[in-house]
């Protein structure tokens, strides 16, 4: 035991110990996780990815004695914190803004049960209005364009449209995507059963596979899938056919029971197993109903 007391002074280890570590622990602990959490929200995960990538050429260029490597990335590493800062200046601002908005307390220590419970309550009743908006737009032949977010938080695309936040409605839903009204072009993104933009502009989609007969919707549905992990629901303006555009593939011909089955697997982590149960209960009521 003294022998690691010894190694554990050599490297810098307190001999003593105060309560005070611990405040410091858990201040640095919600200091990087609040961190971490904007830097999964914002751009600066691909940013984070570049610093990875020349971190690890300045090791290789030090490790080898590249010199000119070397020279070059110490004189410039100034000017890239600071370019840093001028091109993340929103999202910094953003942070700092929520940051001052937070509980921080109830963020650690809150009810998480109760709101767990809540939400359980009320997901069924938000994908039920989401399937009934699809399908009253479907039968009227409205285009509709919804983003279901997942992990990947989609806040580039969903500033080019107009903020919203709020709660999730068919009447809402219909109604912005009503012909002829200022919302009704574009996409419309939902995140944590909260409308939260719409008349947003999406990436479109370049695969070659897809039919020549699917319009810029579609296509706009399938690129944002492709560089995102989210569901987007499609309705057709010239038929009325719902699709589901995921990972880069569309569904066509959706039906009622396919969307429900679909937004549990997303909001409620339906297992595979559960899956596989909820589709054998949907072929055989439609077996029965033939």
């Amino acid at each position: 035991m003294h022998r690691w007391m010894s190694m554990l002074n050599n490297i810098g280890f307190p001999q003593s110990f105060h309560l005070t570590y611990i405040v410091e622990i858990l201040i640095l602990t919600v200091i990087i996780y609040e961190l971490l959490i904007w830097v999964k929200n914002t751009r600066a995960w691909t940013l984070l990815k570049g610093i990875v990538v020349v971190t690890a050429f300045a090791l290789i260029s030090y490790f080898f004695h590249l010199t000119t490597l070397t020279w070059l990335m110490s004189k410039t590493a100034g000017v890239l914190v600071t370019v840093v800062v001028i091109v993340f200046q929103p999202e910094l601002r953003r942070a700092l803004e929520q940051l001052g908005r937070k509980n921080i307390i109830f963020s650690i220590f809150g009810t998480s049960a109760v709101i767990a419970e809540e939400d359980r309550r009320s997901r069924d009743k938000i994908n039920s209005e989401i399937v009934k908006a699809v399908f009253e737009m479907s039968k009227v032949k409205t285009g509709a364009l919804i983003v279901m977010e997942k992990k990947v938080i989609l806040n580039e695309y969903e500033r080019t449209g107009i903020p919203i936040d709020a709660l999730i409605s068919s009447q809402l839903l219909m109604n912005i995507f009503e012909h002829n009204t200022p919302l009704h072009d574009g996409a419309v993104f939902i995140r944590n059963q909260r409308v939260v933009a719409a008349t947003c502009y999406l990436p479109l989609s370049d695969n070659m596979e897809l039919s020549k007969e699917l319009g810029t919707r579609h296509r706009a549905g399938v690129g944002i899938s492709e560089v995102s992990d989210s569901l987007t629901i499609i309705v057709s303006e010239e038929t009325g056919a719902v699709s589901i555009a995921e990972s880069g593939k569309l569904t066509r011909s959706v039906s009622p029971d396919d969307l429900k089955a679909k937004l549990a697997e997303i909001t409620q982590g339906v297992d595979e197993g559960k899956r596989k149960k909820l589709r054998e209960r949907i072929k055989n009521e439609r077996k029965t109903d033939a």
